[in-house]
């Protein structure tokens, strides 16, 4: 699990990183950027979830 907090942690350090320093110009493109972003941030905190909950049913069965 703590391989994924660390991808998930550097993602969010990569998107902070986008919106402080490498914003595209054309603020459409940004927002529709920053959607994408934030979109799979949240797919990636559901992978984490499912894990943890697969993880959790495993322990239970023992």
């Amino acid at each position: 699990m703590k391989k994924q907090l660390y991808i998930y942690m550097a993602m969010i350090i990569a998107f902070i990183a986008y919106n402080q320093f490498f914003q595209v110009k054309d603020d459409r493109l940004n927002e529709i950027i920053n959607i994408l972003f934030a979109s799979f941030l949240f797919l990636y905190i559901t992978y984490m979830a499912y894990l943890l909950l697969k993880r959790i049913k495993s322990t239970d069965k023992k």
